[in-house]
């Protein structure tokens, strides 16, 4: 790329700032570095080596315990999913060591919004690295350069890749014990990114922690004549139900266990005889989908016994003038048309959004000592809307084989999966139907840990469950970094 003031060769320029955290019983030191990192790759002219091409300046926020040994200190490398989201969430919102207030689904913070320290910070237990894909927050191609590239499936895991083994290059960390975190689509990124980091670059994992699990997106769509997703998001509906308050006062434990069977014998045994179904069948099929859904009789029927999710958010409350939330079904927002199909708005997005999104604008500027004027793209619509999966043409994107070689490789690969109740984004049945079929020997199967929570997607809004989830990870990193340390 020819340097001129036109079209300048970019550079990293990190910002490196240093930070005191108050915990219960001391004071945790530590460093944070926030930029951009140039993103290069090797041209070939005629089979000629033209040296190292920079294509991309991908953003990061890298947090460091400081006096820390870096040959028993964890470092986890942390991204959201979308496609196309940064990693604001997890960043402000579980993980980091300040967090944002944005309230819950009784009480959402009103504008001007605020950050508080997080002294139950996953950083306590683990060096924490916040990766942007390429078109969100601030990570853009270079000048010139098109970005289409690092949207799709296999670009964007070699990138996100390729950061990876740079920073962990750079920070002199091949040794330290190794996780990735990812949330929703970052699940999915997660699990294909623990094999391609062994095949690609020999860097082996201690642990993935799989937020808001989704590794085969078959498992949450509805096409045309299939209905895997007809009985697996079942479960879901009936817990989102139960919260608004259809089960009476019927435990939530039993109302789920009643959903789960039902959804694994009886709803697919039915969706399967079609018109073979007697009358009398249907009928009791239609009456038992109904009691668990909140919904009525009629309308199961008129949908043949098959109910689309974004149809379910905005059928539940209909009566109210309400619309659950579909990030998290706790969260309702009236409808200005009582008679339409799907909602208008999800209100468990856009009642936190402003709170996120002026908080991390704050946080970089004013705490971090980061400046620029690109605006951070907490959610790249365009990026998303354009993503590829032209590696998948003709089968559903999964991620599961990705996972299943990289445990069979990599024996010692622990994984924990935490599912929200009332996540109708990444419904939870549908993960545990996943993880149910992975090809992994059975000796393998106990390097799997699952956390249930009474939350939604983002399931850190929900206070208890962020305290509880805190904890639950700081014992898993510490109980699998084979450092021989118990969690503080």
């Amino acid at each position: 790329m020819n340097d001129s003031p036109e079209n300048p060769t970019p550079t990293d320029d990190l910002v490196r700032t240093p930070h005191t955290l108050r915990l219960t019983d001391r004071e945790l030191a530590y460093t944070a570095e926030t930029g951009r990192i140039v993103l290069r790759e090797e041209a070939l002219t005629d089979g000629k080596f033209d040296g190292h091409v920079a294509k991309a300046e991908v953003f990061l926020t890298a947090y460091t315990a400081d006096g820390a040994d870096p040959a028993t200190r964890p470092v986890t490398f942390a991204f959201n999913g979308g496609p196309g989201s940064a990693s604001i969430w997890l960043h402000l919102g579980l993980l980091g060591p300040r967090r944002v207030l944005s309230g819950d689904v009784d009480s959402p913070a009103p504008p001007p919004y605020r950050l508080a320290d997080n002294p139950e910070t996953l950083l306590v237990h683990s060096d924490l690295v916040f990766i942007d894909p390429v078109s969100t927050g601030y990570s853009r191609a270079v000048s010139g350069g098109d970005p289409s590239g690092y949207h799709g499936f296999t670009g964007d895991l070699e990138s996100i890749g390729e950061i990876i083994r740079l920073w962990t290059s750079r920070n002199g960390r091949w040794l330290s014990p190794k996780y990735l975190a990812g949330e929703s689509y970052g699940t999915l990124r997660a699990a294909a990114l623990a094999s391609h980091l062994q095949q690609r670059h020999g860097m082996y994992l201690n642990g993935l922690i799989l937020l808001s699990a989704v590794l085969d997106l078959g498992t949450i769509s509805f096409p045309a004549g299939g209905d895997q997703s007809s009985a697996l998001f079942v479960p879901t509906y009936a817990a989102i139900a139960h919260y608004h308050g259809k089960h009476g006062d019927r435990p939530l434990g039993e109302v789920l266990a009643e959903a789960e069977d039902f959804a694994s014998r009886d709803l697919p045994w039915a969706l399967a005889r079609g018109w073979r179904l007697s009358g009398a069948d249907r009928a009791d099929v239609a009456r038992r989908l109904a009691s668990l859904t909140g919904l009525s009789e009629s309308y199961v029927d008129r949908v043949e016994l098959r109910i689309e999710h974004m149809r379910f958010f905005t059928e539940l409350l209909r009566d109210r003038g309400l619309a659950t939330g579909r990030l998290d079904g706790r969260f309702t927002g009236w409808e200005p048309d009582g008679g339409a199909e799907r909602m208008s708005d999800d209100a468990s997005y856009s009642r936190i959004a402003g709170a996120y999104t002026a908080g991390f604008n704050h946080y970089v500027r004013e705490e971090l000592g980061y400046a620029s004027d690109l605006r951070y793209e907490v959610l790249s619509m365009d990026a998303g809307s354009r993503w590829s999966f032209s590696e998948f043409e003709g089968r559903p994107v999964s991620a599961v084989d990705e996972l299943g070689s990289a445990m069979r490789a990599n024996p010692h690969l622990k994984v924990h999966v935490a599912f929200g109740h009332y996540d109708g984004a990444t419904p939870y049945f549908a993960a545990e139907h996943v993880l149910a079929h992975l090809a992994i020997p059975a000796q393998l199967r106990g390097n799997i840990e699952r956390a249930h929570y009474p939350a939604g997607h983002m399931m850190y809004v929900h206070e208890p469950t962020r305290i509880r989830q805190s904890a639950d990870l700081a014992r898993f990193v510490a109980t699998t970094s084979n450092t021989g340390r118990d969690p503080e």
